[in-house]
């Protein structure tokens, strides 16, 4: 199973210092070792391969033996205006809160921002016409929400500067954000297994099953057999991704033994199994348990409470503006940023029901 990366001593200091580098906090001269060790409340060895990379990034220039490090500003600390073009998963996309927040900071910062003419879905999550779309786009960068191994692979090989929010990004040379909802979904599973249920399935998009489960999926997996559940395509079923492809999915999961609990990763697909499961004559918890992968501000709105993974949207927006300040300004940005996710119980989560 890939382990989620955590960042080293020196790697936190150097985001810190790049990031105050960017923002203009720091200009002039660097500090010395010694007192950006005590701000940092770091030891001197730590901020010595930090102040190294910065220097490789050509963010910062030796001067000579017992001299400060200059500061390089560069464009005189002003951005190039930029272009960025948004690659939306699905055309529903457009609505949510964190994306209508980035493009007015991109706007704000002085860039353009827009959302290109078609969504992953439309294309397939097909490389060769997602390629087709980047080159009929006038766009000095890209954000690519929640891009498969293939869409991202693409994007990580051209020259174009991209940013992944979600997705499968693996191990690839690009920048990218995402909640480490493997935690989440992991405490979520053990709950559930602590009341009884046996019989737990997850509905998540093909992206995250294809070509092999992703770290989140194969965490729940991997707590189900942890506790001598025989897993196999029950639990983490294939489906056609159309309103009749998730009816048929959902019937024949009830149609002999049904589950006694479904996790459900996106909010449009939780509200379309509640209706389901309320047409068959079920009520939650009593008969079935549901836990939904994402908030959703209509989630207030419900009785019983929903119970649901969650995480601050705040620092991705944060992330991806200072990803694009870093590009305009010609800086190399290729980090990582993983956002705690928390698993948060509420009334759709019961005791298994008796045999």
């Amino acid at each position: 199973m890939t382990s989620v990366r955590i960042l080293s001593a020196v790697e936190q200091v150097t985001d810190h210092l790049r990031d105050e580098i960017v923002s203009g906090a720091l200009a002039g001269t660097m500090p010395g070792v010694g007192k950006l060790a005590k701000r940092l409340g770091v030891s001197p060895k730590t901020v010595i391969p930090s102040l190294a990379q910065l220097e490789q990034e050509g963010l910062v220039e030796h001067q000579g033996p017992r001299k400060r490090r200059r500061i390089v500003c560069r464009d005189s600390m002003g951005q190039r205006p930029m272009s960025v073009a948004i690659l939306l998963y699905e055309p529903s996309d457009i609505q949510l809160p964190y994306l209508i927040k980035l493009q007015h900071g991109l706007m704000e910062a002085g860039h353009t921002a827009f959302c290109a003419t078609k969504t992953l879905t439309e294309l397939k999550m097909d490389a060769t016409r997602v390629e087709r779309l980047v080159n009929q786009t006038n766009a000095d960068a890209w954000v690519v929400v929640a891009g498969s191994t293939e869409i991202l692979g693409y994007f990580s090989k051209k020259q174009i500067p991209v940013f992944a929010l979600f997705g499968r990004r693996a191990s690839l040379p690009i920048a990218s954000a995402g909640p480490n909802t493997a935690i989440a979904f992991t405490e979520a599973t053990r709950h559930l297994i602590s009341l009884g249920h046996r019989r737990i399935v997850r509905i998540c998009r093909i992206e995250r099953r294809k070509p092999r489960p992703g770290l989140t999926e194969r965490s729940f997996l991997d707590e189900l057999a942890a506790h001598n559940i025989p897993i196999g395509s029950f639990n983490l079923p294939d489906w056609e991704e159309t309103a009749k492809g998730l009816h048929a999915l959902l019937v024949s999961l009830f149609e002999v033994t049904p589950p006694t609990a479904l996790m459900v990763d996106e909010a449009p697909i939780f509200f379309a199994v509640m209706q389901f499961i309320g047409s068959r004559g079920l009520q939650v918890p009593r008969d079935v348990s549901l836990v939904c992968g994402t908030y959703d501000p209509h989630f207030a709105w419900c009785v019983p409470s929903v119970a649901h993974l969650r995480w601050d949207s705040q620092p991705l927006l944060q992330r991806m503006l200072r990803w694009a300040t870093s590009v305009s300004r010609g800086i190399r940005d290729q980090r990582f940023t993983i956002i705690p996710a928390e698993f948060v119980l509420g009334g759709t989560v019961g005791p298994a029901p008796a045999e």
